[in-house]
């Protein structure tokens, strides 16, 4: 076979012809946007998309016939090349709406170079003369997941990230397009985002299926929200309940939807918190039992074939395992991680029991996945960095759960996407081929998307894994950004509110039920060890950096550096307010000011660096940095730093002055009418640790730490 002159081997430039389908869908519609912009980035010329059979085309769109024999499945495609045209031919074609949309997307990754996160990752697109496309012709792999999505998460860079609110298309789309070029076609566009917003309309128009978060039950209306001041009680208010279930399934009913059953309380937490006759398991389950029976039956009254859903999260999971919750056959029971990647069930406060969120051999029917590579939990997660574990412990997760028999479905928590790339690829090899070689899928990502010293960065991405604080005793238990800020603030409320050295209930999932002094130290002790390590990634993360190219160092910096110096500036942060604490506690009140002021210092770097990564496509992407907030920690530091200046500097905050930095021969003879300014807090902090000098302050926070 000859095109073009050149033995098996189809070669496109210029003003491309693409044939398509007379009326396309809203689904391939924009498919056919993101290819156009693709062909132009490469080839430098916009392709005329034209209808009719007759039409001379470089590529055909179109959808599969009963001769097309391998593309009779949901969402599959083929390319076709079509030697007998005087230029040679390429088919696309698509069972359905997402065959069409993966075939157009797969296309332009395989011969146009443009990666899944070709976006949110600031992938390089390179330009070309033309194009060379092999004349194999190919068939799309059936996925291992029937059922694979994002749950669009915490996603508060999303909301600030734009003027608008709630999050316009010009935000939707990216996410969505995402999505799809890794596979996905599921998708929880947001959470309780007002329903004005255009994030269900964007995501069903784009073909994707829809789905509900656990605590809205079918994509209903809230019910305090609908009936204010009513008691959210189904026992008394059954009607109410149902009319708000009717409500959602005649909006959707005309969708792809994958039906979520559910009864929890309001606000995401158990019903009987606010309804004292649930006071036993049988009752709870029962209960959760008859609403998910009743639901089930609403949407099969109006909704031909539904496809169902329960999450078994929380409380309903430890129910369900109790034998207290039956459930129809047919629907998906999805099982979920801690938060931190392992399948056992999260942890609640200090309450950690670990008891293990997978189907057992006689749980029978379709089971699927909730799983996290970002998380918010107030205690140690990752919400702006990212996944602190390595590869091969999501393999192994994953792996597993796909073996116990939960591969019908996977929803992913993807936060705020660009973060958690990386991570976000890994699943998307999983949730694909059932597996992943995870050293060759790295050197695969690095090639992807840096254009040189490969090694050096796949180095890097394997080694951020092994720096994490490993706060616990279980190989989850490592500390992402919220680790160095949440606790951070709640040490800091319990010291100024003088509450002694009673234990703080809410650290002892960190550090034990010990005296404060002690919870504090046990913090410092890690940190301590924290500061090190990361310093020293970050050191051969700059020497890697230093070696590229202007365009792969700012990619490095956004994507790898990033990370790494937001973890070393909450780390130093964190660790510098022990010492502040231990030092105040020997009423050593000048030294804790210091350190109260190193801490602040090393907190505002963490924000130094984010506004340093917010520069054109994403000028003002962290600006609401609500979850982790680095913003909030460090205005309770400053309001520390204040407090500790009280004792002994006030009240004319001139006292530490005198008696550290004022010359001998100025100090006995001033007078109160002339002395000069009282120094800010740090310009004050700057010169009383230049006074007790390195190794004074350094013997001062050794002891933080013992």
């Amino acid at each position: 076979m000859k095109m073009n002159g050149s033995a098996d081997v189809l070669r496109l430039k210029g003003q491309l012809r693409i044939q398509i389908p007379g009326e396309p869908s809203a689904p391939v519609r924009h498919a056919l946007r993101m290819l156009v912009r693709d062909v132009e980035a490469v080839l430098g010329d916009s392709p005329l998309l034209v209808t009719g059979t007759k039409e001379r085309s470089d590529l055909q769109i179109r959808y599969a016939t009963a001769l097309d024999e391998g593309v009779q499945r949901q969402e599959s495609y083929a390319f076709y090349f079509h030697p007998e045209d005087s230029k040679g031919r390429m088919s696309i074609a698509g069972y359905d709406d997402l065959g069409l949309v993966y075939g157009i997307l797969e296309f332009s990754r395989r011969f146009l170079g443009i990666e899944p996160f070709w976006f949110w990752a600031d992938q390089p697109i390179a330009r070309r003369e033309e194009i060379e496309i092999p004349c194999e012709a190919y068939h799309s792999p059936t996925p291992k997941v029937r059922f694979r999505g994002w749950f669009v998460n915490d996603e508060v860079c999303l909301i600030g990230w734009k003027e608008s609110y709630p999050p316009g298309r010009g935000v939707w789309e990216p996410v969505f397009e995402a999505l799809l070029r890794c596979g996905g076609n599921m998708v929880i566009p947001g959470t309780d985002l007002p329903r004005g917003g255009v994030h269900y309309e964007v995501a069903a128009e784009m073909g994707l299926w829809l789905t509900h978060h656990h605590a809205e039950p079918l994509g209903a209306e809230m019910f305090l929200r609908a009936y204010p001041g009513k008691q959210a009680s189904y026992l008394k208010h059954p009607e109410l309940f149902e009319a708000l279930w009717a409500e959602a399934i005649e909006q959707q009913k005309d969708k792809k939807v994958v039906w979520v059953l559910s009864f929890r309380g309001q606000g995401d937490q158990p019903f009987w918190e606010l309804d004292p006759y649930f006071d036993t398991a049988e009752k709870r389950g029962a209960m959760i039992a008859q609403v998910i029976r009743k639901q089930y039956d609403m949407i099969r009254n109006a909704v031909q074939n539904p496809v169902c859903s329960v999450a078994l999260y929380g409380e309903i999971a430890e129910l369900y395992k109790g034998g207290y919750i039956k459930l129809p056959d047919d629907v998906i029971k999805v099982w979920a991680d801690n938060g931190y990647g392992k399948m056992v069930s999260r942890r609640h406060g200090n309450l950690n029991q670990r008891v293990s969120s997978l189907p057992e051999a006689h749980d029978l029917g379709p089971h699927g996945i909730y799983y996290h590579v970002t998380f918010h939990d107030l205690q140690a997660s990752n919400h702006l960095t990212m996944y602190p574990g390595p590869a091969a412990f999501l393999k192994q997760e994953v792996e597993a759960a796909f073996e116990s028999g939960a591969d019908e479905y996977v929803l992913l928590n993807c936060g705020n996407i660009r973060p958690h790339v990386y991570t976000l690829d890994i699943i998307r090899e999983l949730w694909s081929a059932g597996s992943i070689n995870v050293n060759g899928h790295l050197r695969q990502f690095v090639a992807y998307y840096y254009s040189d010293h490969h090694e050096d960065l796949a180095a890097l991405y394997r080694s951020y894994a092994d720096v994490a604080i490993v706060y616990g005793t279980h190989n989850d238990d490592l500390a992402g950004d919220e680790y160095y800020h949440h606790p951070a603030r709640k040490i800091i409320g319990h010291w100024l509110t003088g509450k002694g050295d009673q234990p703080l209930s809410q650290l002892e999932w960190a550090v034990g039920e010990v005296p404060f002094s002690e919870q504090v130290s046990r913090f410092g002790e890690k940190l301590a060890s924290g500061v090190k390590t990361w310093r020293t990634w970050l050191d051969h993360c700059d020497e890697t950096i230093s070696k590229l190219g202007p365009e792969d160092k700012q990619r490095a910096q956004d994507h790898l550096r990033f990370h790494g110096a937001i973890h070393l500036s909450g780390c130093e942060g964190f660790y510098w307010l022990c010492c502040s604490y231990n030092a105040y506690r020997k009423e050593q009140y000048p030294q804790a000011f210091v350190h109260a002021s190193e801490s602040l210092w090393s907190y505002q770097k963490g924000l130094d660096v984010l506004r340093q990564s917010e520069h054109g496509t994403w000028k003002h992407f962290y600006r609401a940095d609500w979850l982790t907030n680095m913003e909030n920690t460090i205005y309770n530091v400053d309001t520390l730093r204040r407090y500790l200046r009280m004792h002994g500097d006030s009240p004319d905050f001139f006292l530490w002055y005198k008696a550290y930095l004022m010359p001998e021969t100025e100090k006995y003879i001033y007078l109160e009418n002339t002395h000069r300014e009282p120094l800010s807090d740090d310009d004050l902090g700057l010169r009383l640790k230049d006074h007790f000098g390195e190794k004074e302050m350094n013997e001062a926070s050794a002891e933080c730490s013992i």
